[in-house]
């Protein structure tokens, strides 16, 4: 069965998006690419059988400043370097005949690539769309949702603070009630996260449960597959926020079976910056329409989101280099960034004599590392100002990007790990802050605010 595109919605030559993306795997003719993509083989990742990560994965891969100790990729990613250079050679070949590329072919690679990142996350391509961002996404489901005055929509404490706002937003347009639960830091294990939950599932009101797959501030892995279960049992649903997921864990959008799911591509996958994905269960799509109506409005949940008007689309393009990349490495990647991760955290705990927010089987690649109890003596509040200062110092006189954070009267260290750190980073940020440690109250003076 090789279906041809045609028309479908708006003036597009090529839109019939929902028919392409229903075809089998092995009936499906994917278009043939106007340029041919980089192949990972050719470059030398392997010495004595085993892939090199560390620095060399830095200077192949990545356009990281050598000098710079980068670990704080959990913020805004770092694109890999072929994958930039495919998606300029998109920008390109859109531009050379424009009509071409927007009206008779844009959509049909739009659904290769999209079929292609379903298949990698595990879901059926028919409930996945590319996005631009995460924000797009969680917007797109929570301005859809059917609300009435009195509902409850439960987030925590560590939930996302745009996903926060968003929420407020909403509430305060549709007489719904924002409940946040509060989970304690530090956390001794995950049935704490659960008990928190069920107490307030049992209130029996709750018609939304948001939670973040891997919170950015307090980067624990939620337990979500016991999560989703628990609020199934009340007839909840379930949006995952999974912004820090793709990339750092091996995702199985069916093994999770979420009502929503949301993740972007250019943090732990290193995409171009620009493309995200959102998942919605099948028998939730026709409720879901996009924050941005355009041309596919009333053609199909995928059809909608396709097409939000005119923009760059090179990064989702550019997906299919980033894929074929991690599909070469494989799982001894991720592998790799837990491990060395889990090595930084115990070379600052034992330099810092410091412990962590919760127990190290709960982190993947990010780990919170707390600092030297010193530090409470050098501050009147222990705050974000005081996280902050001390973040500004290790940039500014170290060249180390790292965040830290002030989490319920504690100090910590958010410490990142990808394929291109190693053990030396950890060992350069444990020495930088021992020695600023060591300075007087009254360099950090002007931290003292109780704001």
């Amino acid at each position: 069965m090789n279906i041809q595109p045609k028309r479908d919605f708006g003036s597009f030559h090529a839109s019939n998006v929902e028919e392409l993306l229903s075809i089998d795997e092995e009936s499906y003719s994917p278009p043939e690419l106007p340029f041919r993509l980089p192949t990972f083989t050719e470059y030398k990742m392997k010495e004595t059988g085993q892939i090199a990560f560390g620095k060399l994965m830095k200077q192949t891969f990545f356009l990281l400043e050598e000098n710079c100790c980068f670990l704080n990729h959990g913020a805004f990613g770092s694109v890999l370097k072929q994958a930039l250079e495919v998606s300029q050679q998109w920008q390109n070949y859109s531009e050379s005949q424009p009509l071409r590329f927007y009206d008779r072919q844009l959509l049909p690679y739009l659904v290769h690539v999209s079929r292609r990142l379903a298949s990698y996350i595990g879901c059926a391509p028919q409930d996945l769309v590319l996005v631009n961002n995460a924000t797009f996404a969680t917007n797109s489901v929570l301005s859809s949702f059917p609300l009435v005055a009195e509902d409850v929509i439960l987030t925590f404490n560590i939930t996302y603070g745009a996903v926060k706002k968003h929420v407020q937003y909403i509430c305060s347009k549709s007489g719904a009630i924002n409940r946040e639960a509060v989970i304690p830091f530090p956390l001794d294990s995950k049935e704490k996260i659960l008990d928190i939950l069920s107490d307030e599932l049992s209130k029996g009101d709750v018609k939304l449960v948001i939670l973040d797959h891997i919170p950015s501030n307090t980067p624990i892995i939620m337990p979500v597959v016991e999560m989703i279960q628990l609020c199934r049992r009340v007839n909840a649903r379930v949006l995952i926020d999974g912004a820090h997921a793709l990339g750092a864990l091996n995702l199985n959008i069916a093994d999770i079976d979420p009502d929503y799911y949301v993740s972007n591509c250019h943090k732990w996958l290193c995409s171009p910056k620009g493309v995200a994905f959102l998942y919605v269960k099948q028998e939730l799509q026709n409720e879901v329409k996009p924050a941005v109506i355009s041309h596919g409005f009333g053609s199909g949940f995928c059809s909608e989101f396709f097409w939000s008007g005119l923009h760059d689309y090179s990064p989702m393009l550019s997906l299919h280099t980033v894929l074929d990349f991690w599909l070469e490495l494989g799982e001894s990647a991720r592998n790799y960034m837990h491990q060395c991760a889990k090595e930084g955290a115990q070379i600052l705990t034992k330099c810092w004599s410091s412990k962590l927010a919760a127990p190290i089987e709960m982190f993947g690649s990010m780990v919170l590392v707390g600092l030297p109890e010193i530090f409470n003596s050098k501050f009147e509040t222990i705050n974000y100002d005081a996280a902050e200062k001390i973040q500004n110092i290790v940039f500014h006189e170290y060249n180390i990007e790292v965040p830290f954070k002030s989490v319920q009267g504690h100090l910590y260290v958010r410490i990142s790990a990808h394929i291109y750190n190693e053990p030396s980073d950890y060992l350069r940020l444990a020495d930088a802050v021992l020695e600023i440690s060591q300075r007087p109250k009254s360099f950090f003076v002007d931290c003292c605010s109780n704001s």
